[in-house]
């Protein structure tokens, strides 16, 4: 191989990396349409229900979250991105299905991994397989579309570092539920924003203490996020889907 084909390789090699960082933050952009940002998370429920009394609460409870989320979606999200092929993805949704034994929490799951696949086969047409997978499934009620399984199985097929998957998944929650309580006037933008920067080292330890986990370990920490979350169809008024 000659200096110039050699370094048109590297080049090569360094605008695939390149492109993939642009994936990567458009996937965790806000402006992706998933739908994620019509869940609370089961805050609007705990504030409700006086879980949450003042803003100072906010934090704790958003690390419960982060926890409750990384040992139990992690396993699926780690499991599907090492393996995006249509019989794992199949297994473990309908394993998800019936480990989310919160129908709130089931039916959030299942609405915002529906949007996000149908977003990511409009977006990231170059992965065919996206396509396929919608139009063969869809409607065929074999799987439920949960959101970790999609989630995996697209970090998977774009090329994701397992890593970058589980710790890009645990900060998309983090996200949605600072957003959350801003529109529920828990704290301001600002102050959002501070507790995002507040939040992320404990957030990282979370990615360190469940990653890579098999999915026959994904458990729950927090039993009581689940039960609050699934009071929230019995709240009188709600802005939130879940």
């Amino acid at each position: 191989m000659d200096h110039s084909t050699s370094k048109s390789c590297k080049n090569a090699n360094h605008d695939d990396k390149s492109l993939l960082h642009w994936t990567q933050w458009q996937l965790l952009d806000s402006i992706l349409p998933t739908g994620g940002f019509a869940h609370s998370f089961g805050l609007e429920s705990a504030l409700q229900s006086n879980l949450i009394k003042q803003p100072e609460d906010l934090k704790p409870f958003i690390i419960q979250v982060l926890d409750n989320t990384g040992s139990l979606f992690l396993p699926f999200v780690h499991t599907l991105n090492k393996s995006p092929d249509t019989e794992t993805w199949t297994r473990l949704d309908n394993l998800l299905e019936a480990t989310l034994t919160n129908e709130i929490a089931r039916k959030a799951s299942a609405t915002q991994g529906s949007a996000l696949l149908r977003v990511a086969a409009s977006v990231f047409r170059e992965i065919a397989e996206l396509k396929l997978i919608r139009e063969r499934f869809i409607g065929s009620g074999l799987v439920f579309f949960h959101h970790a399984c999609v989630f995996g199985l697209l970090t998977g097929l774009l090329g994701f570092d397992g890593r970058m998957a589980q710790r890009a998944y645990i900060f998309m929650t983090m996200r949605d539920v600072l957003s959350a309580a801003t529109r529920l006037n828990v704290v301001g933008p600002i102050a959002a924003s501070v507790l995002q920067h507040e939040i992320a080292s404990a957030a990282e330890g979370i990615v360190e203490k469940w990653r890579d986990r098999n999915v026959e370990d994904a458990c729950q920490t927090n039993p009581l996020l689940d039960t609050v979350q699934g009071c929230h169809a019995y709240l009188f008024s709600r802005l939130f889907c879940s």
